[in-house]
């Protein structure tokens, strides 16, 4: 089986690399070598030019508050390049898994969404993200769709670099505390990626959209008290007082782009169709933290 990668330098696309090898031949791409998603005919040439089996798309426009004043972008790059790539596959009989996002809901509520929840996203990257999916569905392929929240590695920046460097400068931390949702390890995503892959390939009636993210969930407050916790358990030395991460609430930190206050997501159908248990998120967690400690 031949699979193309699209965006084989992101945190996803990274892990995918090592995921997705033992199941065939991998072309992985970035955008400087014909994965350019924000490029429909070079794109369009370069699935013609493998024609893949399996495609894998990791590539997506993930500034969210720059893509309020980029919407254009931010759409071609999120829906229209999406649904390049799923008619591709249509044509090809070829299978597309494409990763979406808990921002096409409004984040009302306390209680996690299924699959079959009312989307009303309130960002432009929440609105392109869902006309991606929707390109998706409307194509006829067979397609794998996962949403997914709060993603981290242990490669690159992170919420957890970001809140271990601050501790080391600051005495006080403000985090806010009014967001909820679930840390997921881009690992975590690319072995599920695989094992679904597989799974569909032989069994189509699984293709569909799906939320995968880690079990359990927790604020963005609770995510660094935890971070902070652990790096002091570890020996790390840090300037902020274990009482001065303070919570504050979503209005005290403006942004351009409105984030969802919940962004539970229900895993019940993957784990139940795919027969597979969901880790808890402090699992994937610690994990990433004693590698970058």
């Amino acid at each position: 089986m031949r699979i193309l990668l699209l965006g084989k330098n992101g945190q996803v696309g990274w892990e995918l690399q090592r995921a997705l090898s033992p199941l065939g031949e991998l072309i992985a791409l970035d955008r400087h070598e014909g994965g350019n998603l924000a490029d429909s005919e070079s794109l369009q040439a370069t699935v013609q030019r493998f024609v893949p089996q399996l495609i894998v798309n990791a590539a997506a426009y993930t500034a969210v508050d720059k893509a309020e004043s980029e919407p254009e972008l931010a759409h071609q790059i999120n829906a229209t390049a999406p649904g390049l790539l799923a008619a591709e596959a249509a044509r090809l009989g070829a299978m597309l898994v494409h990763y979406s996002t808990d921002y096409v809901f409004d984040g009302t509520g306390d209680q996690p969404r299924d699959e079959t929840a009312d989307t009303a996203p309130l960002s432009v990257y929440g609105a392109s993200k869902l006309a991606g999916e929707d390109a998706i569905r409307a194509s006829g392929c067979q397609h794998l769709i996962l949403r997914t929240s709060w993603v981290y590695a242990a490669r690159g920046g992170n919420f957890a670099k970001t809140m271990l460097r601050l501790a080391s400068e600051r005495e006080q931390l403000k985090v806010i505390a009014d967001q909820m949702g679930a840390p997921t390890g881009a690992d975590l995503l690319a072995d599920l990626t695989a094992h679904m892959a597989r799974a569909t390939l032989t069994n189509p009636s699984l293709s569909g959209t799906y939320h995968a993210v880690a079990a359990g969930a927790t604020s963005w407050h609770a995510y660094a008290c935890h971070v902070i916790e652990t790096a002091r358990r570890q020996g790390r030395t840090l300037q902020v007082a274990a009482d001065q991460v303070l919570p504050i609430p979503t209005r005290d930190y403006p942004t351009p782009a409105r984030r969802p206050l919940n962004s539970r997501l229900s895993t019940a159908k993957l784990q139940k169709n795919f027969d597979l248990r969901l880790p808890d998120w402090t699992v994937g967690v610690d994990r990433m933290l004693a590698e970058i400690l």
